[in-house]
């Protein structure tokens, strides 16, 4: 099974789920929530990920990913006809949850399978592709969710989601058999714990909560932001692609950066980057500001998760890597569950002003966190 193939899977199912995102977030505002409703449909998409990210990489593991995927799939189609009869913000949450789910299921087989279809020799590149992907998915998703609203309507474009779910669930049907099978048993009951004493593994996690803590928050109060300032749906889609557009140029740019120093230093200079962001973001006022903005956080941003990938696939031992990937969805989504509720609370007490600058002081953070990491790399004999 070539690696193209999960690449394939990995555009529709993504494409999918960023599109999703956006259409719920803006469907919410349409209706009248309030910046802390907006915060609670955040968390609602990483509450499932928090609880089965982990179980969910040990069945891929135990089982393989080909029917793990298929019910991913299937829940997120499921979850998109919902809101498209039943317009409320309860239903949009309950729809939010779905999605986490598909997330969740989805994203750490399609991760593990880039590694186990790849040779050492072609381990990093195809994990750099894949987070390329993982751009132009970026890119996709809120350009045709704004679109659509503008052209057709929330209804219409909650449809249009379950007939893009329809595509990875019919190649999963049709060529999914040529997946790798699973070991078929059970991993050993210690295997977390030992996979949390391999070296590396909490700067892994660290780099995968953080960077991926950033883009989900600009994804869910930049429009906010944006909306504020008198901006379309569609003007809206192409802010959040700017972000998109940086992370694919930052990506292009990953192996060349990395060879010239190392992974926690790449991070480093981009969390800075990304901090630089935030920091401006409540500052600006018009489509060009914002949009810029927008592209300065995915250049600082667009390193994290490819890195982060790289690092747990190569720390994990053997049989397990689906168990170390679920693990790094895990670190993301504790995150991104707390932070939103928090941030959603301090919007609608200060600001947004906050969020972005709270978001600021997270990514220096955990700049000087991966600085403290690279020294100590150089420094050990």
């Amino acid at each position: 099974m070539p690696v193209a193939y999960i690449i394939a899977l990995h555009v529709f199912t993504m494409t999918n789920v960023h599109a999703t995102r956006t259409l719920l977030t803006l469907y919410a505002i349409n209706l009248g929530a309030e910046p802390i409703i907006i915060g609670l449909l955040a968390a609602a998409f990483g509450l499932i990920p928090i609880l089965f990210s982990w179980v969910s990489g040990r069945l891929a593991d135990r089982f393989g990913s080909r029917w793990i995927m298929l019910f991913g799939i299937a829940v997120c189609a499921i979850g998109m006809l919902l809101p498209a009869f039943i317009p409320s913000v309860t239903v949009i949450i309950i729809a939010g949850v779905l999605s986490g789910t598909s997330t969740t299921f989805c994203t750490v087989s399609l991760q593990t399978l880039v590694g186990l279809l790849s040779k050492q020799e072609t381990r990093a590149r195809n994990y750099a592709n894949f987070s390329l992907a993982g751009a132009v998915t970026n890119f996709l998703g809120p350009m045709i969710a704004g679109f659509s609203i503008d052209l057709a309507g929330y209804h219409n474009t909650c449809l249009l989601m379950v007939g893009i779910a329809l595509i990875p669930l019919l190649m999963l049907l049709l060529k999914g058999q040529g997946l790798p099978a699973g070991s078929g048993h059970a991993a050993p009951a210690g295997s977390l714990r030992e996979t949390l004493a391999v070296p590396g593994v909490w700067r892994a996690l660290a780099a995968s909560a953080i960077g991926q803590t950033g883009g989900d928050l600009l994804q869910f109060y930049m429009p906010v932001h944006a909306h504020a300032a008198g901006l379309s749906a569609s003007m809206i889609g192409i802010v959040l692609a700017a972000f998109a557009a940086a992370q694919f140029v930052a990506r292009l740019a990953l192996a060349p950066l990395v060879a010239r120093s190392n992974e926690e230093t790449v991070l480093a200079y981009g969390f800075a980057v990304g901090a630089v962001a935030f920091v401006l973001a409540p500052m600006t006022g018009t489509a060009a500001t914002i949009g810029m903005v927008s592209f300065l956080l995915g250049l600082g941003l667009g390193c994290a998760r490819p890195i982060s990938m790289m690092l747990m696939f190569a720390h994990a031992a053997g049989g397990r890597s689906g168990e170390a990937m679920g693990l790094r969805l895990t670190a993301e989504n504790l995150t991104r569950l707390a932070a939103p509720l928090l941030f959603g609370m301090l919007a609608s007490t200060a600001g947004l002003a906050v969020v972005f600058w709270l978001n600021a002081v997270m990514l220096g953070s955990g700049g000087a966190y991966m600085r403290h990491g690279s020294t100590t790399r150089r420094s050990r004999p």
